[in-house]
């Protein structure tokens, strides 16, 4: 072949490369029915000759390069929306559209089975708070959400460090453990996917597998069962994707912690019927604290089957196994004149033994259906199984000083015992419902029908023992120390004082030493069986969301049987009952397409059982031959009035609230050094307050989500009348949180780049067991650095938590328990996507 042939064959494959696979463009912007922004919708492109997928960004916006000319077809999904499906021609360099989503006549995904596609930190779903997927504007009570990008952003490897940003949440201690709205939590275990579970609280759970926190404002009754005034923490776990995500991370920072994660979901056929996800993590960490560490196994995965149109199925495992310490607290000198030092004592000291333990091991199994019988009859189902094992050895304060012989307190010595427990747990759940949507005239109805189960069950085979109290001179141990009989105790002398001698040494706030104490060395003087226990409720419920017009009710109506059994299946097994009729009505008006107002009032109802162990009821019934439902339950309600809006084009979600909760019925620990397990009832707790969320972006490349809380929590009826209209425990008047993040852009010499800027501030508070001290206010910062190398898959995050070192408390209980903030730290994580 001569050289002109050649080149003529070159130039003709150039123009015909260049006519076929021309550098085309498809862009569109897509938008719902009321024109705001569909952010992260599901965009697939189809050619003869390639297949493509994106979603779509804060603007709505898409954007398909280097396409060739020919036939397309662009298929446009969105949760609660019609698919949109576009066909045509490629015949320009650059083709834009404009799309607008209509929402679906009936949902599919009432049960969550498909995973949530946006990368924001916003959510305009819910589907556990009302048993509907139904957009938070519509709801009418208060919901804060927090999305794993915005968990992500933040390094929160934890729940505490998760629902912190979330308006009026404030955490009561170290433990998973929060008081909502003033209210603290009664209720142990977590709700996850909408479902109650049960584990102890003393350990945070990991977040990697959560796509979302919400927490729901007030009692809950109606939606979760008997759950806490204040407000419920529910867990949305992350589902399978259509489109193939997959991505790892190694991270490292203070506190001697080592961390990885993984995250993989995608279509397993060319149909994409049967979809997974696994999600995993593995952690090993130090603390600030003085002997406390934790190793935590997770793993996660997750099927989603969905043949037609009619029909999905969704199965999901999760295993967690943490290793730890249960830190009680910072113990400070008693109070000297009046005066209270919380800095008497280092933050990092600690009252355990090098051999403490606690370990908490689950495994839970969840199964979901959703089929539609016809186009206005569709069956959601969900079941839960759980089952959880506590295995613990510690040494703690009995919340007392010594005293010295002569009955004299010493408050450089604090009071121990040694406490060693097991227990095993199973949880079952089971919801089923039927949703029927019609229209009758200018109405739409969405009513709902359905029926709960939740069983708790102790096993048995749980024990505790405890070594605490004074040794006689007879070998036998005393509970308490009398002066009138000193003469009968064993005795030691510390700094020239001389005391009765402890079962378990005092701990020397002077002179903390930390040895591998033998156990050997105690009498174990409190020997008991946990007896096997099974607490259920089943309930029937009915709902309804009318609309007319602009207005929309939501009216719900549960009926509740629940049942509290001690030593079930055992000799003197006993049974509690209580039954009751839980209402919910709300009401909403669209003053605009983007302004929602609504009205709401709420009951709770919260029976006292075997499963209540949280603050403030800390008494020691899961223990006892009789269950706490022996005392009247807690009884609630809520009335509420807000505001929910979209601005400047679904770019922000702002909320707003102004409530009052009412509860009675308060189970307390009586603190009594002499008795630790007595319990009290409190008459009445009254809360009112103000509260505000804002997410989203304030430019295109800049986030931001906000809160702020105004409390104001008071005593209204007391056994002690000196409290009644006294401030309310561990409820700060005032709480804020900040989490913003800017990505520099193209034009800018550090394109790839972003920051991260988070401020957490609260007001003093009162501690749970004392009213001689504040907790005082505080303020905090923290940064993040991210580096995104242009072209590549690779995310560099430096987190820095209080930077200027703040030294705070996040909590107090009494003069032995305080629960210092973390100083200032680091994680430093890469990420890989691919």
């Amino acid at each position: 072949m001569n050289k002109k042939s050649l080149l003529f064959l070159i130039g003709l494959f150039t123009i015909t490369s260049s006519i076929t696979y021309a550098q085309y463009k498809l862009k569109g912007i897509v938008k719902y029915e009321d024109q705001t922004n569909a952010v992260g919708a599901t965009v697939n492109l189809e050619t003869d000759a390639l297949k493509k997928g994106t979603t779509t960004g804060n603007n709505g916006e898409f954007l398909f390069e280097n396409l060739p000319t020919g036939k397309f077809k662009l298929i446009i999904s969105s949760i609660g929306y019609e698919n949109f499906v576009l066909e045509g021609n490629l015949k320009e360099e650059e083709k834009k559209v404009n799309i607008l989503l209509i929402p679906a006549a009936n949902q599919l995904q009432d049960v969550e089975i498909v995973g949530r596609a946006r990368k924001d930190y916003s959510s305009d779903y819910s589907f556990s708070a009302t048993k509907i997927a139904i957009k938070n504007k519509e709801l009418p009570q208060a919901m804060s959400t927090v999305t794993k990008e915005l968990i992500t952003d933040r390094q929160a490897f934890q729940l505490a460090d998760a629902v912190k940003i979330a308006s009026g949440v404030i955490p009561s201690s170290y433990y998973n453990q929060y008081a909502i709205r003033g209210i603290s939590q009664n209720e142990e275990g977590q709700i996850i996917n909408g479902m109650r579970t049960r584990q102890y609280y003393f350990l945070q759970p990991l977040t990697t597998n959560i796509e979302r926190v919400e927490v729901l404002k007030g009692p809950a009754s109606v939606t979760f069962s008997s759950v806490d005034p204040g407000g419920s923490i529910n867990m949305i776990t992350k589902k399978p994707l259509a489109e193939t995500r997959r991505e790892v991370s190694l991270s490292a920072g203070s506190f001697s912690t080592l961390r990885g994660t993984l995250d993989f979901t995608g279509p397993l056929n060319e149909s994409k019927t049967l979809l997974y996800r696994i999600n995993g993590a593995y952690q090993e960490a130090s603390s600030f604290r003085d002997l406390v560490g934790n190793k935590s196994v997770l793993v996660s995965p997750s099927f989603s089957y969905i043949p037609n149109n009619k029909t999905a199925i969704n199965t999901e495992l999760i295993f967690s196994n943490m290793i730890g310490n249960l830190d009680r607290g910072q113990p400070i000198f008693g109070a000297i004149a009046g005066k209270t030092d919380l800095n008497s004592t280092p933050i990092s000291l600690n009252l355990g033994a090098s051999n403490d333990f606690f370990k908490s091991k689950e495994l839970i199994l969840t199964a979901s259906l959703s089929h539609k019988f016809t186009q206005n009859i569709t069956f959601n189902a969900s079941y839960m199984k759980q089952t959880w094992t506590e295995d613990l050895q510690e040494h703690r304060t009995t919340n007392a000083f010594a005293t010295d012989i002569t009955g004299v307190p010493v408050t450089s010595l604090v009071m121990m015992q040694l406490v060693q427990r097991k227990q095993n747990w199973n949880t079952d759940n089971l919801n089923a419902y039927f949703n029927f949507n019609f229209n009758l005239g200018k109405t739409s109805h969405k009513f709902l029908v359905g029926y709960d189960l939740q069983n708790w069950q102790k096993l048995k085979g749980g024990g505790q023992n405890a070594a605490r109290g004074f040794l006689l001179k007879d070998g036998t141990v005393a509970n308490s120390f009398v002066v009138a009989n000193a003469a009968n105790y064993q005795t030691i002398t510390v700094d020239g004082k001389v005391l009765p001698k402890p079962n378990a040494n005092y701990f020397d706030l002077k002179n903390p030493a930390y040895t591998i104490r033998n156990l050997n060395d105690y009498v174990m003087n409190v020997r008991s069986v946990l007896p096997s226990a099974l607490t259920s409720t089943n309930a029937i419920y009915l709902q309804e969301q009318l609309k007319i017009g602009k207005f929309s009710a939501l009216l719900s109506l549960r009926n509740e049987w629940f049942e509290d059994i001690t030593n079930y299946e055992a000799p003197k097994e006993a049974s509690f009952k209580n039954t009751a009729l839980i209402p919910r009505i709300g009401l909403t008006y669209e003053v605009s397409k983007s302004v929602n107002v609504y009205a709401t009032y709420l009951t709770g109802y919260q029976p006292q059982s075997n499963t209540v162990s949280l603050l403030p009821s800390t008494g020691n019934y899961f223990g006892a031959d009789q269950s706490a439902a022996q005392f009247k339950p807690l009884i609630s309600d809520l009335k509420e009035i807000g505001m929910k809006s979209t601005i400047g084009g679904s770019q922000f979600t702002l909320s707003a609230a102004l409530y009052e909760i009412n509860q009675k019925n308060i189970l307390m620990n009586a603190n009594d050094p002499t008795n630790p397990d007595l319990l009290v009832q409190r008459g009445a707790d009254r809360s009112r307050g103000f509260e505000t969320d804002l997410a989203g972006y304030i430019l295109p490349n800049w986030q931001i989500n906000a809160s702020y809380s105004f409390i104001d929590a008071v005593i209204m009826m007391d056994r002690d009348e000196k409290l009644v209209g006294q401030r309310k425990e561990n409820t700060p008047k005032h709480s804020g949180n900040l989490w913003t993040r800017y990505n520099f852009g193209n034009s800018s010499a550090l394109d790839d780049l972003g920051v991260g800027l988070g401020l957490q501030a609260q007001s003093s508070r009162i501690p749970w067991f004392s009213r001689a001290f504040e907790v005082p206010a505080f303020a905090t910062l923290d940064a993040a650095i991210y580096y995104t190398p242009s072209k590549s898959n690779v995310q560099m995050a430096l987190n820095i938590n209080n930077i200027f070192d703040k030294t705070y408390w996040i909590g107090a209980q009494n003069y032995t328990r305080l629960f210092p903030g973390a100083p200032r730290n680091f994680i430093l994580t890469a990420t890989y996507k691919f």
